[in-house]
């Protein structure tokens, strides 16, 4: 994998980030999303594991809209533009777990088989995107405390980043598919 492309990697997932909680702040929440069309199409085209990043891409989406929703639904956080419902994960933050996804075999790739690591990095940068998104930019805000929320996600981000890569590689080809594919 060229340099180029991780840097690449990590400039496309923090244009989609910015994009995200600039536009939620501001009241287009499209423009997260409409950022990671762009970042996704080129960041799939240029790929050295274009099915790998799909198959990510998938898993993060459906596990970023379930812990989002269910952290909106419990009342420990509130985000701005909340479109489709107050109740759900809002759009802008699923262009943000996408983007994040399309780090993981990449950028992130030193992660991969390295649960422990992966936790830590997970409680410790998950919660502090969030504060990130929510001092700079009002993106999101905390109506409980301030510690119960961060202490919240940590576990949830702490949880996810070793279940991402243990469900990328549950759901993956297994090496016997490929040596039977190749045979044939």
């Amino acid at each position: 994998m060229s340099r180029a492309f991780l840097i690449f990697n990590v400039v496309g997932f923090q244009a989609v980030w910015f994009a995200s909680v600039l536009g939620a702040a501001n009241g287009m929440p499209w423009a997260g999303p409409v950022v990671l069309l762009a970042y996704a199409a080129l960041h799939l085209r240029l790929s050295p594991d274009r099915a790998g990043d799909l198959r990510m891409l998938g898993i993060a989406i459906l596990l970023g809209f379930l812990a989002d929703s269910a952290l909106a639904v419990s009342g420990l956080l509130v985000y701005a533009s909340p479109w489709p419902s107050a109740a759900l994960a809002p759009a802008w933050i699923l262009a943000m777990w996408a983007g994040f996804a399309l780090t993981l075999n990449h950028s992130m790739g030193f992660l991969r088989g390295r649960n422990w690591v992966a936790f830590a990095f997970g409680a410790l940068g998950g919660p502090l995107a969030y504060l990130g998104a929510s001092r700079g930019f009002d993106a999101v805000s905390f109506p409980i405390d301030l510690t119960t929320a961060m202490i919240a996600l940590a576990l949830v981000w702490g949880a996810a980043m070793p279940a991402l890569y243990a469900l990328h590689a549950a759901l993956g080809p297994r090496r016997n598919d490929k040596q039977q594919g190749a045979a044939a």
